[in-house]
């Protein structure tokens, strides 16, 4: 079933973080009311709804409730009830599905899907316990990662192994799932790819971000990456084998780790906007956001364009200050700040976004302002 949605409708949103309120704000600018089901008042998407539905993602009634008010739902991430979106899905129009959820927020399913499609992945084993992953570990060796099955992130639920020493470390990972073991890859850069399709087959890809972490939590995206035109190739082409594969309406954020060769690893997928993408806002003929609402209501595509090269920064909690301090130095920044009360440590606050004619000298300003020292 194929809906076409128009500005006056209602597009629900669940989850009210940083993303919803991207989406929103692109949703309302084409003239659609929002609503959004979060468990706090007053979200970074709540600010900006029609409507919040304050509680847990998956209370049943307040599901329904998103249900009769809103035309067509979406959501801002992907460790949301799978159960509760798929009964969802038989009430109201939900046009990206459960089932894509399902798939990625198990690390398990997500690499066999990968796999499925055609596309390059680490060597790995599953283990459902830490007893499975002492007898097996040989099979992957070491150096090797391992990773919580489900409710990862941000370097969160994972145990690098540098030798049979390190094992005990991983213990602690099996209370909370079953977990994969992935063999380390020395790879030369990260890069992901936003690609976004809808229900009748329109696919593009953004262009492609060369990402540097910092603690495991991503710190600046660089556009265009810093790639050959053959890796380029690869990873678009691979982004669209994996949406292809997983049917895919709406936006998937394909990480990538590119070897020394120039070819490429598919490591995580996200079902959503991504914070790689935010750069899109500024730095293209559309952002991430527009397409993905585009995506889900049924509306045409458009091709992406880079108007300038850009490089996004996270501002995390302890960057607020001395960021705002330092907002008059640096007209040419575009500043985006999520409106979160508390600005802790590492928690995702907002972002920067540079255009730029020259990438060295902006990372170089960037580090010179000593925000993110």
């Amino acid at each position: 079933m194929i809906k076409t949605i128009y500005p006056g409708q209602t597009i629900g949103i669940i989850g009210g973080g940083q993303l919803g309120r991207m989406m929103a704000l692109s949703a309302k600018e084409a003239g659609f009311k929002i609503a959004v089901l979060d468990s706090t008042m007053n979200s970074p998407c709540g600010q900006v709804a029609d409507i919040q539905i304050v509680a847990s993602y998956d209370d049943e009634a307040a599901l329904e409730e998103l249900a009769e008010v809103s035309d067509v739902i979406t959501y801002e991430f992907e460790n949301i009830d799978y159960e509760g979106l798929k009964k969802l899905t038989e009430i109201a129009y939900v046009p990206q599905g459960a089932e894509i959820i399902r798939i990625t927020q198990n690390r398990v399913t997500e690499k066999q899907a990968i796999v499925e499609a055609g596309c390059p992945v680490a060597p790995y084993i599953v283990c459902d316990s830490y007893e499975e992953l002492v007898e097996k570990i040989d099979q992957i060796g070491y150096p090797s990662i391992v990773k919580t099955a489900r409710f990862g992130y941000d370097g969160k639920g994972q145990v690098k192994l540098n030798s049979k020493e390190d094992l005990p470390l991983a213990k602690n990972l099996f209370e909370h799932s079953q977990c994969i073991v992935e063999g380390f890859i020395p790879f030369e850069k990260e890069i992901s790819v936003i690609i976004q399709r809808n229900a009748n087959g329109d696919t593009y890809c953004f262009p492609i971000g060369e990402n540097i972490h910092v603690n495991h939590i991503l710190h600046e995206t660089i556009v265009p990456a810093r790639i050959s035109d053959e890796t380029k190739n690869l990873a678009d082409e691979a982004a669209h084998k994996i949406a292809e594969h997983l049917q895919l309406i709406g936006t998937l954020a394909v990480e990538m780790f590119v070897l020394k060769d120039g070819q490429i690893i598919i490591n995580e997928l996200a079902p959503r906007p991504h914070n790689s993408g935010h750069y899109s806002i500024e730095a293209c003929n559309i952002s991430q956001f527009s397409q993905h609402i585009r995506a889900v209501v049924g509306w045409p595509l458009r091709k992406p364009k880079l108007h300038s090269p850009a490089v996004m920064v996270n501002i995390l909690g302890q960057h607020v200050a001395p960021l705002i301090n330092s907002i008059v130095k640096y007209p040419h920044w575009s500043v985006h700040l999520y409106g979160k009360k508390e600005a802790k440590v590492n928690r995702k606050m907002g972002h920067v976004t540079i255009l730029t004619d020259d990438i060295d000298q902006t990372l170089k300003e960037i580090e010179e302002s000593g925000i993110w020292l």
